[in-house]
């Protein structure tokens, strides 16, 4: 089994100021209708599919368009998909999102064995995804707080490379466009923990191509699999399979869910949940590298893979990787209560003769460190006409907080 780490720089990160430029930018907020609660990680995007985004926990969003597009469509877990019709008003748009439910018997059961539903949606891989190469623009960002305050700061446009979905994930390659990065200067806020993360993950967490990670007919023995109630995701009916270890073995495990088309069966949504009931497992799962003396606590790590299906070709679109965990000094009587919090969105898919492999220099390795790759810039117009994901209110606070550190 092919050892999954990725590196994280915990002393990374970098400021958010993004630009306008000259294209369409649609800007707005998204709550749900009943409650008028904000709703996070709502998938945005244009008509074609080509640009994307999606609602920070604030519900807030900014959608960048060649053009004034017709409509913009909003979809979540759980929810109807809306499509709002742009009539003239781009900014400040409120969009507001119908709870979806299905009556049993709307459903109709194609199988009702999970395992021989996995199998045939496994088997059905070369038929729902792409067998061309691919070639991402994508919008990555990752935080980490010490206690409810952030400590580090980085965004990035990366490109990401795909090869076919029955490859595998060896070839695939990021390369990052442009990056910012902004650091706590506070001395008690510098660990040099290196964890898993950095703008690999996408690859790596991509379930669905890399077989290695979990949907293998070895990896499946493992775990007890659980029909659940259907759910909707972009209107579609959803097969829900929960899954639980079954067995203790050398690794931690994983719970979770998938989320399955009826229709097509293509996988929609992956959840996944690291078992915490060894530490040390949990640990060596999840930390590369510390320095001597230091305890590390591993506490929560949750991962969500989103895919979106354009043209009837379903390819990755947003992951989310939270990790929280303590760490403490020795002879020290407190510990520390730290987050990681990793997300990339696809925010437009190149066309087939633009598509290009990343090679040598150009690719962001496994063992390489962003805060290296990217440096400190305060530009008003930094991000331009890409799409990026909108800060909460707290990150902004968070980001000024750090810039007016880092020039004293």
């Amino acid at each position: 089994m092919m050892r999954i780490k990725f590196l994280l720089f915990f002393m990374l990160l970098t400021a958010a100021v993004w630009g306008q430029g000259s294209m369409t930018v649609l800007t707005g907020k998204v709550v749900d209708r009943q409650t008028g609660r904000a709703q996070a990680h709502v998938s945005v995007s244009s008509p074609n599919g080509r640009q994307q985004t999606v609602t920070n926990d604030d519900g807030q969003f900014v959608l960048k368009t060649p053009s004034q597009p017709a409509y913009v469509e909003f979809s979540h877990l759980g929810y109807h998909t809306r499509r709002m019709r742009i009539d003239g008003q781009t900014e400040n748009l409120r969009v507001s999102m119908v709870p979806s439910t299905i009556e049993i018997d709307e459903v109709v059961v194609m199988m009702n064995d999970p395992m021989e539903v996995l199998r045939a949606a496994i088997k059905k891989i070369p038929a729902n995804y792409s067998m061309q190469p691919s070639l991402m623009h994508c919008f990555y960002r990752e935080t980490a707080q010490k206690g409810s305050r952030f400590i580090a700061i980085s965004e990035a446009v990366t490109q990401m490379y795909k090869t076919p979905y029955n490859v595998g994930v060896t070839r695939d390659a990021v390369q990052i466009v442009k990056g910012r990065r902004l650091l706590s200067t506070k001395a008690k806020d510098t660990l040099g923990v290196k964890v898993m993360g950095g703008p690999v993950i996408p690859i790596m967490l991509d379930v669905v191509k890399n077989s290695e990670l979990l949907l293998n007919e070895e990896e499946l023995q493992l775990y007890h699999l659980t029909m659940e109630m259907p759910e909707r995701i972009d209107l579609r009916s959803q097969f829900v399979i929960s899954f639980v270890p079954l067995y203790r073995v050398s690794r931690p495990l994983f719970y979770g869910k998938f989320y399955i088309d009826q229709e097509t069966l293509s996988f929609t949504r992956v959840e996944l949940n690291l078992e915490m009931d060894d530490r040390d497992k949990a640990t060596n799962y999840m930390l590369v590298r510390k320095p001597l003396g230091l305890r590390f606590n591993p506490k929560e790590l949750t991962t969500t893979i989103n895919y979106q299906t354009t043209d009837s070709v379903t390819h990755i679109s947003y992951v989310r990787n939270v990790m929280k965990f303590k760490c403490d000094w020795k002879r020290r009587l407190f510990s520390s209560a730290y987050t990681v919090t990793t997300e990339m969105v696809v925010t437009d898919m190149a066309p087939a003769g633009e598509v290009h492999a990343i090679r040598g220099r150009d690719s962001f390795g496994a063992r390489d460190y962003f805060y290296d790759k990217v440096s400190f810039f305060d530009e008003p117009d930094f991000w331009g006409n890409y799409n990026i994901i909108e800060p909460t209110e707290s990150l902004e606070h968070a980001i000024n907080k750090l810039k007016k550190s880092a020039k004293m």
